[in-house]
């Protein structure tokens, strides 16, 4: 009896730490541009199992993402985009913490353009679930 117990108390815990990492939904965060101006950025996102799919929207529009995963508190994708015939890669990583994702992106590649703002190295910012 006890071991049932023990084994129905584990499987409930995991059950629960599975839960907090999962982010399907919509996300919203507030990131600096290159002009210095705030602009909202939306994540949609979509799990299954370890897999990780959707979109993010911005002044762009709606863009897919690729490359999702999952691994615990760890999320990471990466956005592809077009500019001036030259695609351009964007990859984001981020931990889970309950209601809030803190996310670092960074060109694939270096180099602070793609980061949405003036400088260099990688861009800090963190998402919130939205209700």
């Amino acid at each position: 009896m006890r071991k049932l117990m023990t084994t129905g108390f584990l499987l409930g815990f995991l059950s629960l730490t599975a839960l907090a990492a999962d982010v399907t939904g919509k996300w919203t965060a507030q990131m600096t541009g290159r002009d210095g101006q705030t602009r909202e950025q939306t994540f949609n996102f979509k799990v299954d199992g370890k897999a990780l799919t959707g979109t993010l929207s911005g002044r762009q529009g709606d863009m897919e993402i690729s490359d999702g995963k999952i691994d615990g508190d760890q999320i990471s994708f990466t956005q592809s985009m077009e500019f001036n015939g030259n695609t351009m890669r964007i990859l984001y990583k981020g931990t889970i913490s309950g209601d809030s994702i803190k996310f670092t992106r960074e060109r694939q590649g270096g180099g602070g353009q793609a980061q949405g703002r003036k400088g260099g190295g990688p861009m800090e910012f963190t998402a919130k679930r939205a209700s």
